[in-house]
């Protein structure tokens, strides 16, 4: 089971990631409830980490605007098990 906390008056969910010959770490995550199918973290912290880049995809944002953004892929811990998953490079907060 996932479980999470409200805080800030948003819902939060903390996501193990996995990388390779390091210690997991976790990252607390807004849940976006109108954001689907990927992760989203900051540029940055993409680029920390050293997530490999898969490909450019066209995402249409709340403001109707269409931009390309990179999607890179990282291992994490879900519900006890590992998954592969996307990760957009966007934003200022890590979604889900």
């Amino acid at each position: 089971m996932i479980s999470g906390i409200v805080k800030n008056g948003r819902a939060t969910v903390n996501i193990i990631f996995r990388l390779p010959n390091q210690p997991d770490f976790t990252i607390e995550f807004v849940v976006d409830t109108g954001f689907t199918e990927f992760l989203s973290l900051p540029t940055a912290a993409v680029t920390l980490l050293g997530f490999p880049f898969v490909y450019d995809m066209y995402a249409n944002l709340a403001d109707n605007s269409n931009v390309i953004l990179p999607v890179h892929q990282a291992t994490i811990i879900w519900n006890g098990e590992e998954r592969e998953v996307n990760v957009l490079a966007t934003g200022r907060l890590p979604l889900l």
